[in-house]
Order: C-alpha cells, then structure tokens, then sequence
C-alpha cells in the first residue's frame, strides 16, 4: 500500500480502511501469541499501513 494511492481518498473510505487494519493486526497479533503465524513480517508491514492511513486522515482533516 502506498500513500500516493490512500491521498485521493475520502475521509469516510480511509477510516473504514483503518479500521480493516487495525482488525487484521489484531488477529496477526493473535496468531504469533498462539504460535500460529509463520511469516512475522506481516505484522510490521500492517504497523507501516496503519501509519501511512492515519498520515492520510491527517492530511484529509487539515484541508
């Protein structure tokens, strides 16, 4: 995911896709506790994602 695709984006669209991340960091979350999750790179791929979304609110809610 790149920022340069979540800028054009409304404010609604990009906090029902936050909230899509912060659901799949959860359940990543989940998985490594319980041992579960093979590739952990996942879960700072879903951080970074998470981030450049919240940056893209920022931006929405300064204009």
């Amino acid at each position: 995911m790149n920022y340069i695709d979540l800028k054009d984006k409304s404010l609604q669209e990009l906090l029902v896709l936050l909230k899509e991340k912060k659901v799949l960091l959860f359940e990543l979350k989940a998985k490594l506790k319980t041992m579960q999750l093979t590739n952990t790179s996942e879960l700072r791929v879903a951080k970074k994602d998470i981030a450049k979304i919240q940056t893209a609110i920022t931006a929405v809610k300064a204009n």
